[in-house]
């Protein structure tokens, strides 16, 4: 045996079993981090990627119900690996900016508001893993209840927090899918979401415990293994899931068996191909006019009841001052603006003539302007106009878009006045009360739009439209919308179908006029309806291509976008009741409740077993 062999095993023997014990730790400390770091990276992009495909353009809704999946491993796995958090974050933020990419399309600046946004969304996921792992590792309650829960009450809280954002909650991706997401008359599309994760969840259970070592999530030896499969536990849970599953589907086919439509007003959708940007020449106010005009006279040949024009699409803005302004008053609130324009009923003149030599009644998008002592306020209003009265109401849009329709905390950071497209103003102002219009026994709610993707919003306003105990509150809901900052982006698909959420909650059809579209019609079912006719205004445009009959295109089934057209149907109405417009949120107000429970349960101190 040579001398350095010697020497080295005397060393050896000179270490104490501490010292050895120690360094075997330490290595595989460093190991387990470093594996643990590449599977929770892996599930976060993984997850990311997944929720993703679940939604618009690609529209993959089955892989929702694998979405939640990696995540959810994360949370199963005993150990909090490094860099946990910032992986979880980097995924999210990957999906987000896919999903939002349509953001950016109306003007430079929105790429800001496109990377804020989803750099803001990007938390909530670090957060439902974090409050997971706490409810499931310190509290010791079970993944398939923990995660719906959470999960749940992250998407109430995004619709809320910061003037809301309720886009592109899981639940959405399955609106091709009638039967489950029949229960958001009870609990909202929060509840669809909700089984959704709690489905992950027990699959999550399924999954090996070989598998986590594949994943690179845990080492070999480390975590519990069982022969048998499942644990009597997970089996609960798994079978608990499985009947909630079961439950949701047979509330969804009973449900749609009660329907009884009835006919209602024979509406007009009005759609004309106007795209809006702050970086382009618009397009002029009389070819805006004409164009609708032509549209609205086809509607008219078809015998509509009601017309619909979409937000904004009337060009000139209709103009009230106060009875009691004098001209002086008036010079000095705007100067720029002569008092008899404020005074000049040409706006109103036409709108009522419009209405006359149609027919019907009209429904029109346009800019209102009010003076009052003191104060100008603009509104993005729907005007009400019917052939034997004239102008019957309106209704002043009051869930406004920051930094699209009006600027938060100019009065603290005046230099936010620069991004606005209303310059030195603060932009428009919000209505207080919903509307409802009458005509011919039927009751209209108009919602203007972004505010037809609010939740509690439209359900308010349903609810506040009620006359009495009897009968549904309303008998249709009225969207005008105006999607061309969008150029024919998902975001128009993905408007449509979050949309049509709100018919199921509400038990009340929905329409919808929009701008470059998509127009529609939508059941109390949610369903999507194709128009009894479909109108292409552009038919004589494209001689060479003959036109469209309908609102998809036959190949591909996609709807079609960036054209003007007029679309006509008799909407359906539904006599059903929904407990959501009666009770609310309740539903998503107590998961909240629950995950703020555990979220705090981290400052109460955990109680260790005596020596």
């Amino acid at each position: 045996m040579s001398t350095a062999t010697m020497k080295a095993k005397r060393n050896m023997g000179e270490k104490s079993v501490s010292e050895i014990i120690a360094s075997a730790r330490t290595i595989r400390s460093l190991t387990k981090a470093r594996v643990g770091s590449r599977g929770v990276l892996g599930m976060s992009l993984l997850a990311g990627l997944l929720l993703w495909l679940s939604f618009t353009p690609v529209n993959a809704s089955p892989l929702a119900w694998l979405a939640p999946l990696p995540l959810l491993l994360l949370v199963r796995i005993e150990d909090r690996t490094r860099w946990m958090s910032v992986s979880i974050y980097f995924g999210s933020l990957f999906s987000q900016l896919a999903m939002l990419q349509w953001m950016r399309l109306g003007d430079p600046t929105m790429y800001i508001a496109w990377w804020a946004l989803s750099a803001y969304l990007a938390t909530y996921m670090v957060a439902f893993v974090a409050i997971s792992r706490v409810a499931v590792h310190r509290l010791s309650l079970p993944l398939v209840l923990v995660g719906p829960v959470v999960w749940t009450s992250l998407e109430y809280l995004r619709a809320h927090l910061l003037t809301g954002f309720a886009w592109y909650f899981l639940g959405h991706s399955q609106y091709r899918w009638l039967e489950l997401i029949q229960i958001s008359d009870l609990v909202g599309a929060y509840g669809v979401s909700f089984v959704i994760v709690m489905s992950a969840a027990a699959l999550t259970l399924m999954v090996p415990h070989t598998w986590l070592i594949r994943l690179r999530l845990v080492l070999p030896s480390t975590g519990p293994v069982t022969a048998s499969g499942l644990t009597l536990s997970q089996l609960i849970q798994v079978t608990s899931a499985f009947a909630v599953f079961v439950a949701t589907l047979g509330y969804g086919y009973a449900r749609r068996a009660q329907a009884d439509f009835q006919p209602g007003p024979r509406i007009a959708l009005i759609q004309g191909n106007f795209l809006a940007s702050l970086r382009e020449e618009p397009a002029s106010h009389d070819d805006i006019y004409l164009t609708h005009l032509r549209l609205n006279a086809r509607a008219v040949r078809e015998q509509a009841e009601v017309i619909i024009w979409p937000e904004g699409m009337f060009p000139w803005p209709m103009m009230s001052p106060s009875s009691d302004l004098t001209d002086d008053q008036l010079r000095e609130l705007v100067p720029a603006v002569k008092p008899e324009m404020w005074r000049d009923d040409t706006v109103r003149s036409v709108l009522v003539e419009e209405s006359q030599r149609s027919g019907a009644a009209l429904i029109f998008g346009i800019n209102s302007v009010e003076a009052t002592p003191g104060n100008v306020a603009q509104h993005n209003s729907a005007v009400f106009v019917r052939p034997d009265v004239g102008v019957a109401g309106r209704y002043d849009k009051m869930h406004l878009v920051p930094f699209g329709e009006y600027i938060p905390l100019t009065n603290i950071f005046p230099v936010l006045k620069r991004f606005s497209p209303y310059g030195e103003a603060s932009g428009m102002v919000a209505g207080t009360n919903p509307s409802v219009f009458e005509y011919r026994g039927w009751r209209m709610a108009p919602i203007i739009c972004f505010e037809d993707t609010v939740p509690h919003l439209v359900r308010d306003i349903v609810s506040a439209g009620s006359q009495s105990e009897q009968g549904p509150p309303i008998d249709l809901l009225v969207n005008l919308t105006n999607d061309g900052w969008f150029r024919g982006s998902s975001e128009l698909d993905q408007h449509l179908i979050t949309a049509s959420f709100r018919a199921v909650e509400c038990r009340t059809p929905l329409v919808r006029a929009v701008n470059t579209g998509i127009s529609a019609v939508i059941d109390g079912d949610g369903a999507i309806r194709e128009p009894e006719i479909f109108i292409d205004g552009d038919a004589r445009k494209n001689a060479e291509k003959p036109p469209r009959t309908t609102s998809r295109d036959p190949k591909t089934g996609a709807w079609y976008k960036n054209l003007n057209a007029a679309l006509i149907h008799t909407v359906p109405l539904d006599g059903r009741r929904s407990l959501y417009v009666r009770y609310g949120d309740w539903f998503a107000m107590a998961c909240t409740t629950a995950t703020l429970c555990v979220a705090m349960s981290v400052l109460i101190p955990k109680r260790t077993a005596a020596a």
